[in-house]
């Protein structure tokens, strides 16, 4: 028996999203086909997809809008060649490919909020309810859905982003190592952020509160914010402005990241509403103390375990700063590790994924 697995595309963070769903079926008895709707084939991305079988269509972006028939005839004949149980598809063009193209019962996992604000896309999945179930990555999601679409928590439910810790461990450098590899002083204390350089990030308050703490920061303390995108020169005129131009870097894209989480004395998530934060298990895996804002999927992921601050207040993030920069924070950090292991951990959401009630009639 097949699970049908149907992705938009394979760019970051969407292959590690193929991945952490094709990892609930490891060591069960079904089979997993994934389907990336756009982009040409790679043998890396089909590698890292972790699918019993990959099918790249390659189609651009633009050939997916609007009704999509194209995809849909595609997928139509996909299903005609296995037995399929069900099908899992991200997002929501995905996700009205599977509803057309098939019969079969379908998962929708959603990333993001205000998917099911437009009224026509509403619609489309009101009239195919029976066989849906939604699941959204954080709870902060799950109720932006269920406020749009009402449909009640046995039909819209959580389902938490995951890694396999032990194999993210594994390829993280050492502290000596990432910072040679990104050129920082062995002797700094380093607060990192990884993230698009948007307004959805808020680097902008990041930097204004790293500019209130640093008197009060250890010596030598740096801010290093990886990530590229619309806000760069904004950034680097605010940073300039500030005089920080020795203290702040801006290192645009560092490919894998994670791999350099060790680096940093102290990770900083300053996001408006992030729907989940995939760097904040990344750097509970690097096992750093963590200040995250008081507002969406973030809270609920290293609530009880990080620095929380309000969002968009240089001042308390700043307070924030100088707090974990003063004290010991090893309990915090132990209780950190327990939380993604029993929370965040592939096998963790396994077994909470086989355990929805959802799944489990499919089963019978």
């Amino acid at each position: 028996m097949w699970i049908l697995h149907v992705c938009h595309s394979y760019y970051p963070p969407f292959l590690d999203c193929a991945r952490q769903y094709n990892a609930l079926f490891k060591g069960t008895a079904y089979k997993v086909l994934t389907v990336y709707l756009t982009g040409e084939y790679h043998s890396e991305i089909a590698q890292g997809t972790c699918s019993d079988e990959v099918i790249f269509l390659g189609y651009k972006s633009k050939e997916v809008r609007g009704l999509k028939l194209a995809a849909i005839a595609r997928i139509k004949e996909i299903v005609k060649q296995k037995d399929f149980l069900f099908c899992i598809a991200h997002r929501v063009k995905p996700t009205y490919v599977a509803l057309l193209a098939t019969k079969l019962p379908i998962v929708s996992v959603h990333h993001n909020y205000n998917d099911y604000s437009r009224w026509s896309r509403r619609l489309l999945v009101n009239h195919y309810q029976n066989r849906m179930l939604m699941l959204g990555v954080s709870n902060s999601v799950r109720d932006d859905m269920e406020r749009d679409l009402g449909w009640g928590p046995a039909k819209i439910q959580t389902l938490y982003n995951h890694i396999d810790v032990a194999t993210m461990q594994a390829v993280m450098q050492s502290k000596e190592e990432a910072r040679q590899a990104l050129g920082l002083p062995q002797d700094a204390y380093v607060i990192g952020n990884v993230g698009r350089l948007h307004h959805d990030k808020d680097q902008a308050t990041l930097i204004r509160g790293f500019n209130h703490a640093l008197a009060n920061l250890p010596p030598n303390s740096l801010l290093y914010i990886a990530g590229n995108g619309p806000l760069e020169q904004d950034l680097r005129h605010l940073i300039a402005n500030l005089g920080l131009s020795s203290k702040v870097i801006l290192a645009g894209n560092i490919p894998d990241a994670k791999r350099y989480f060790r680096a940093f004395n102290l990770f900083a998530l300053t996001s408006d509403r992030e729907p989940f934060g995939m760097v904040l298990l990344e750097a509970m895996a690097a096992e750093l103390p963590i200040i995250c804002s008081d507002c969406g999927g973030g809270v609920e992921v290293v609530k009880g375990q990080a620095e929380l601050f309000e969002f968009g207040s240089a001042t308390a993030l700043s307070q924030a700063m100088q707090k974990l920069a003063k004290q010991s924070n090893t309990n915090t950090i132990k209780q950190a590790t327990e939380k993604l292991n029993t929370l965040f951990s592939d096998q963790a959401v396994q077994q909470q994924f086989w355990n929805i009630e959802f799944i489990k009639e499919m089963q019978k």
